[in-house]
C-alpha cells in the first residue's frame, strides 16, 4: 500500500520545501520566485514584498509585532511562536498545498492569503479579536475569505490547518461548489496522510457519530446530501452533514474513484449544480439507494482509533 506519513508526523519536520529560508526576510534576486521542483510561485517577489511590509505595519499598530512571518506560496505563515516552530507547521502548509495542487487543483489562490497560527487557545481568541474585530466561532480555526487569511489554534494539532488550506483553493478552482463538496474534501484531509506519493484521507473522530446515525437509520439519501442549500447544509447541528460528506469521498478515494471525479463534476458544474448525475456516473450506479446500504455496511466496519 506504500508507506504512510502522518500529519503529526510531517509537523513535527522542518520545511523542505520553503520559499523563504531566513526568518523574517523577504526573498531578494529574479522577480520571480522559484520554489522547490521547479515550481513556479504564485506572485512575485515585489507582490511579496509589499504585502509583508502592509502586514507588518499592520502587526505593530495592533500590539502584534512580535509575530513571526515566513512565505509559503501562495501564503504568508504568521506565528506567535518561534521561528523554529514557525518552520514546522510551515512543513505542514507546504507539504498539503503541495500535494492539494498535484491531485485536485490546477488553479491557486488569486491574492496572497495570510495564515495566523497561534499556539496556545489564549493567543488565537485574543489574536481573532484583534485582527478581526470579533470572537473566534470555533475553538480550532477557520478560513474567512472577507478577512483574507486562516486563523488557526495551532495548539490543537496541524487537521484543521490542512482542511481550512482545502477551502481558498476551492475558492479559486471550483467557484461556487456546493457546500457538500467543499466540506467534504476538507474533513477528508483534516486527518491525512501521503500514500505513495499522494495525499489520502484516513478515518478520524467524525467516524464515530455518524456511526450511530447509520444505526439510527437517519443518515439522509446522496440526492438529498448534495442538494441540500448553502444554509440547511451548514445550520446542521448534528455533524451528520460534514460526516456523510466526507465518507462518501473517502469510499471514492479508497475505490480510486475521488480524482476523476472531482475534475469530471468541475468540469459539468453549470449543467450539473449539485453534482449528482456526475457522482452517479463516477460511481457507475444506477440504483443509488442500492449503493447507500453498502456504503453503510462499509462505514460500519471502518475503525477509528
Amino acid at each position: 500500500m506504500g508507506r504512510l506519513l502522518l500529519i503529526a508526523a510531517l509537523a513535527a519536520c522542518s520545511s523542505t520545501a520553503s520559499s523563504e529560508p531566513k526568518a523574517n526576510t523577504v526573498p531578494r534576486g529574479a522577480d520571480v520566485l522559484e520554489v522547490t521542483d521547479g515550481r513556479r510561485a504564485s506572485f512575485t517577489q515585489a507582490e511579496y514584498a509589499r504585502h509583508i511590509k502592509k502586514l507588518k505595519a499592520k502587526l505593530r499598530k495592533l500590539d502584534l509585532g512580535h509575530l513571526n512571518v515566513r512565505i509559503e506560496d501562495p501564503f504568508v505563515v504568521v506565528g506567535d511562536g518561534s521561528m523554529t516552530s514557525l518552520e514546522r507547521s510551515s512543513g505542514t502548509v507546504r507539504w498539503a498545498a503541495d500535494k492539494l495542487e498535484q491531485d485536485f487543483f490546477d488553479k491557486r489562490p488569486t491574492k496572497i492569503l495570510d495564515i495566523y497560527l497561534f499556539t496556545t487557545a489564549e493567543s488565537y481568541e485574543h489574536g481573532v479579536e484583534t485582527l478581526t474585530g470579533e470572537a473566534p466561532g470555533t475553538p480550532y480555526g477557520f478560513y474567512s475569505s472577507s478577512k483574507g487569511g486562516l486563523f488557526m489554534n495551532i495548539a490543537t494539532g496541524g487537521g484543521t490547518l490542512v482542511h481550512e488550506i482545502v477551502h481558498p483553493y476551492v475558492e479559486a478552482d471550483f467557484p461556487e461548489a456546493p457546500a457538500w463538496l467543499n466540506e467534504g474534501l476538507g474533513s477528508l484531509f483534516e486527518q491525512s496522510a501521503e500514500r505513495e506519493g499522494r495525499i489520502v484521507g484516513l478515518p478520524n473522530w467524525r467516524l464515530g457519530g455518524l456511526q450511530k446515525t447509520i444505526r439510527r437509520d437517519q443518515v439522509p439519501s446522496f440526492g438529498a446530501l448534495t442538494r441540500l442549500p448553502h444554509g440547511e447544509f451548514y445550520g446542521d447541528e448534528t455533524g451528520t452533514n460534514y460526516a456523510q460528506s466526507r465518507y462518501l469521498l473517502y469510499y471514492m478515494q479508497e475505490k480510486g474513484l475521488l480524482r476523476d471525479f472531482y475534475k469530471a463534476f468541475r468540469a459539468t458544474r453549470a449543467k450539473d449544480p449539485s453534482g449528482y448525475k456526475t457522482l452517479t456516473a463516477a460511481l457507475g450506479e444506477r440504483d443509488m439507494e442500492a449503493f447507500k446500504d453498502r456504503w453503510e455496511r462499509y462505514v460500519t466496519q471502518l475503525q477509528f482509533p
